[in-house]
C-alpha cells in the first residue's frame, strides 16, 4: 500500500546533466562503492517514497539497465546553459498528478534520508522548503504545485538560488547535515575513505 507521501504525489527532479568541468571527466559515470554517483541518489529518492522521479542527464548519457524507482530520463541538450535549462526541463517532465517536487542533486551521493524526511516533514507550512547547510541554502529543495512557476525564473547556473533569497516569504528554511557534492576526483577519493 503507498505511503501517505506516495499517495500526496511528490515528486523528485534529480538535476544531473552538469558538464563537470571540475571533475574532469563525466561525473555521471564515476562510481562510489560500485555503483553510479547518480544511481546513489535515486535510490534515496525512490526510499524516501518520491514518484515519479524525473532525472535530467546530457543528451550523451545512457541510462542505467535497472535502478531505483524507474525513473523518467530527461535529456538536456544545452548543459552549458547552467542548472537552471535542467530545472525547467525537470519540471516540464512532470505529470498534472504532482502535488509538488524536491529538488535533488546527481553527485550529492551521501545526502542523508533523514534531511529527505525533515524537508517532506515541514511542506505545508509555506509553498516552498528549502535546506540550509554550509552557510548556503541549497537542494534538497520541496516546491509546491502553485509555486512551479518560480522554476520558469531560475537563470543560470545558480538553479533557484537567488529567488530562496527574493521569494524568502515563500520559503521554510531548515538546517541539515551536509551533503557533500562531488565536484572533484579529490572530493570522490574522500567519500570512498569513508565507505
Amino acid at each position: 500500500s503507498p505511503t501517505p507521501r506516495q499517495a500526496a504525489r511528490v515528486a523528485a527532479v534529480v538535476l544531473a546533466a552538469g558538464e563537470s568541468r571540475r571533475f574532469g571527466s563525466p561525473k555521471q559515470l564515476a562510481e562510489l562503492n560500485g555503483r553510479t554517483l547518480l544511481e546513489h541518489v535515486l535510490e534515496r529518492a525512490n526510499g524516501a517514497g518520491l514518484a515519479p522521479i524525473v532525472a535530467v542527464v546530457p543528451k550523451w548519457f545512457e541510462p542505467p539497465a535497472t535502478v531505483g524507482g524507474s525513473p523518467r530520463w530527461v535529456r538536456n541538450p544545452h548543459p552549458e546553459r547552467g542548472m537552471s535549462e535542467s530545472l525547467q526541463l525537470g519540471f516540464a517532465a512532470l505529470p498534472g498528478s504532482v502535488e509538488a517536487a524536491v529538488i535533488l542533486l546527481g553527485d550529492q551521493p551521501t545526502l542523508p534520508a533523514s534531511s529527505l524526511a525533515a524537508i517532506l516533514g515541514r511542506r505545508g507550512e509555506r509553498p516552498i522548503v528549502a535546506g540550509h547547510s554550509g552557510g548556503h541554502t541549497a537542494p534538497p529543495v520541496l516546491v509546491e504545485r502553485s509555486h512551479f512557476g518560480i522554476v520558469q525564473e531560475a537563470t543560470g547556473d545558480r538553479g533557484l538560488g537567488d529567488l530562496l533569497v527574493t521569494r524568502a516569504d515563500w520559503v521554510t528554511v531548515i538546517e541539515l547535515p551536509p551533503a557533500d557534492d562531488v565536484d572533484t576526483p579529490d572530493d570522490l577519493r574522500a567519500l570512498e575513505g569513508q565507505w
